[in-house]
């Protein structure tokens, strides 16, 4: 270890220097990447390569010797390998570099298991659980869009999402989705519109393609982001029978752009169509509910009138019964069967004959009307006996 201080600094020459010697106790390394830049020489007994991490932009500048790159051709730009090699820093400059001692390509098979091996270990931590899953808002404020540029994919989306509700908005992140830099820009992206207050909802799309192309949706750093997200995602990757790891962890796979449009937004005439109905059920509710208690009114009115009309018809028997009795012992009853009652002048009943004076007027009262006679004196027995 170096012992260096302000008052004791070494020279560059000695920090490179031990740099290198500590580089060089690395030994041989295996390392994997992807070829994201290759330069063959014509003539040049070195072929020169560029080996990125697809999930971070970072670089490692690989030298290959043509007979060990060969041995393996062709290889082309973004194919994957593995590749042994020594680690070199060239003092004079500060550079780092690997000298490449063999290279293997890793092929669509090896990957298939490496990434069936993935997709065990991310469901075995329940990242692709339904209980993780977040609903999907009924109509977004605003849709994060990340796609290709000018894609196919973008235009679906937008259209057939503007076609069912015409004033949906989207905040667009156009990125490389295939190739060396998708993995960056589509997870870059992602954070971007994951912290935008206004985005309520983020669909990631883009059209098919080959096994190598939908690599970068199976990245283990990407899927971890998106099951990391506030926001809910919609996972929409080439065709239906493609299965990205991205597919799995999003809250909603939809199979193509498009369905991932009409998973997203209401369509407007189907929800008009539910107000609709919906205000003819309550109109046919209310209805019901009206005719209901009009109908009870009804009954009770019913009910309430025959109730009166009874009470009257009993109370009227009952006065015809009182006004019978009443009759049966009224005076009148008595004149209409032919007496009379004898009154004098001063209206008094006369009850004995010998209270009456001989020519003393008097009043008749009948059943119909009043009669005047004079008091003779005489009785009416004392006139019969005298005969």
């Amino acid at each position: 270890m170096l012992e260096t201080s302000a008052e004791k600094p070494v020279p560059v020459r000695v920090v490179s220097e031990a740099i290198s010697d500590y580089i060089n106790r690395l030994g041989q390394i295996w390392v994997e990447g992807e070829i994201a830049q290759l330069n063959d020489r014509a003539g040049s007994g070195m072929v020169y390569l560029r080996l990125r991490d697809p999930s971070v932009d970072m670089y490692l500048e690989v030298t290959c010797p043509r007979s060990v790159f060969k041995s393996i051709a062709p290889l082309t730009e973004n194919a994957r390998v593995v590749i042994n090699s020594k680690v070199n820093f060239y003092t004079p400059t500060g550079r780092l570099s690997l000298n490449a001692k063999e290279i293997r390509q890793i092929g669509v098979g090896e990957l298939l298991a490496r990434l069936e091996a993935l997709k065990k270990l991310l469901a075995a931590e329940g990242l692709f659980a339904a209980e993780r899953k977040k609903p999907l808002p009924f109509l977004p404020r605003k849709i994060g869009l990340i796609c290709g540029r000018a894609s196919a994919a973008e235009k679906d989306v937008k259209e057939n999402a503007k076609r069912r509700w015409p004033s949906v908005q989207f905040e667009t992140r156009e990125v490389a989705v295939q190739g060396a830099d998708a993995v960056i820009q589509v997870s870059a992206a992602l954070k971007e519109l994951d912290n935008d207050a206004e985005v309520d909802v983020i669909i990631i799309t883009r059209g098919g393609g080959s096994f190598e192309d939908l690599l970068p949706f199976s990245d283990e750093g990407l899927v971890r982001l998106a099951a990391n997200c506030k926001k809910p995602i919609v996972s929409a990757i080439g065709h239906e029978q493609d299965t990205p790891l991205l597919d799995l962890v999003a809250d909603l796979r939809a199979s193509t752009p498009t369905d991932a449009a009409k998973r997203v937004v209401p369509d407007i005439k189907e929800e008009l169509e539910k107000i609709r109905q919906l205000r003819n059920r309550a109109d046919q509710k209310i209805n019901d509910r009206v005719i209901l208690e009009m109908t009870k009114v009804v009954n009770l009115m019913q009910r309430s009138f025959a109730g009166i009309n009874s009470r009257i018809t009993r109370s009227s028997d009952e006065l015809n019964h009182m006004l019978t009795q009443i009759r049966a012992l009224s005076p009148q009853a008595t004149l209409d069967r032919g007496y009379a009652v004898v009154q004098k002048s001063d209206g008094s009943i006369v009850r004995t004959p010998n209270k009456l004076t001989k020519g003393e007027m008097l009043r008749l009262r009948l059943a119909e009307g009043v009669a005047l006679a004079t008091a003779t004196g005489e009785s009416e027995l004392d006139r019969i006996r005298g005969e």
